[in-house]
């Protein structure tokens, strides 16, 4: 099939349905007999033969389904076996939407014409199958909160390894900078952990569920920047819920740190420290995709190490400052 192209059609931008159309199909006029139309049909090839279409000075009349073609007799006019109902819309009809109508109604094909009438031509099957998946794609990427144009989405899984390596590698090397920034962060407090070694026993808890909180934020905020809401809108409510996460998840774990750590001090600076560092996270994961999405980069490649990098360094530093001043370390 070969369907006619409005030149300079972006990628990923919505389409028309004369995108899609093809022009090339059987035409015949509605006197003409079954037999004539079965040899023109066998004369030459079309880029589409699943209906004829039957059309009277220029205005379309309504298609012929191959199948109709097949059962009606040689010397019955073509007007006989056509389906008047068959779902006729303009060029310029966005055909997520045509190919949406044809499929609520059970047709396999979109009729074209213009404002008067005058035939253009039909969206085959495959096109109308293309358009429909095309639609679900964009709508999973706007539910997932990626992008909102499936061309976006679609690039970073099916280009060359090369390709995914330069996009990937750079954000991932600035994560290995601030892995041996936190190294740096964590040997200036080696004093304070010589004296209380407890201290090292509870950073992993305190850094991964700060990561963990920030991430469940950055998902939302992602998906809310796919559908067009504003930071302000999502600010107050998630900065809430962060401290609210951080305040439940330090008074479920004051007993386990008051246990291991045996000093009530410590545990309440590392419930203290589970408060801030939430908190913090949920900050960087508001305001790392926003900045992202308004400088047209990709918040799934780069937010998401930037924020473990920075949300770690603060984790980090949080912790270490509320356990050597209140915690006695």
């Amino acid at each position: 099939m070969t369907p006619a192209r409005t030149p300079g059609t972006p990628a990923g931008a919505r389409r028309r349905v004369a995108d899609r159309a093809t022009t090339d199909v059987p035409t015949v006029g509605p006197d003409l007999l079954v037999a004539d139309v079965r040899r023109l049909l066998g004369s030459r090839g079309f880029s589409y033969s699943g209906h004829v279409a039957v059309v009277d000075d220029a205005r379309l009349v309504g298609l012929v389904p191959a199948e109709r073609l097949v059962a009606a007799r040689d010397t019955d006019p073509v007007r006989s076996a056509i389906d008047m109902d068959v779902p006729r819309v303009g060029p310029d009809a966005f055909d997520e939407s045509a190919a949406s109508r044809a499929a609520r109604r059970g047709e396999r094909v979109l009729a074209v014409e213009r404002e008067d009438g005058r035939f253009v031509g039909v969206v085959p099957p495959e096109a109308l199958l293309l358009a429909l998946v095309t639609e679900h794609e964009e709508d999973v990427a706007r539910f997932g909160g990626y992008l909102a144009r499936t061309a976006q989405v679609r690039s970073p899984l099916e280009e060359r390894v090369v390709r995914r390596l330069w996009h990937r590698t750079p954000w991932l090397a600035l994560g290995l900078v601030g892995a041996m920034a936190s190294t740096v962060l964590t040997a200036s407090f080696e004093d304070d952990l010589a004296r209380t070694v407890v201290l090292a026993f509870f950073v992993p808890a305190v850094v991964y569920l700060a990561d963990a909180v920030g991430t469940q934020t950055e998902a939302l905020v992602i998906r809310g920047i796919s559908q067009g809401v504003s930071l302000r809108t999502i600010l107050r409510g998630e900065v809430m819920t962060g401290l609210l996460i951080g305040a439940v998840l330090a008074s479920i774990f004051l007993p386990f740190a008051l246990t291991v750590g045996d000093s009530l001090r410590l545990a309440l600076a590392i419930a203290l420290a589970l408060v801030v560092s939430c908190a913090t996270a949920t900050l960087v994961a508001l305001g790392l995709p926003y900045l992202f999405a308004r400088f047209g980069k990709d918040p799934a490649f780069g937010s998401g190490p930037l924020a473990t990098v920075i949300q770690d360094l603060l984790s980090i530093a949080v912790y270490f400052a509320l356990a050597t001043s209140i915690g006695g370390a």
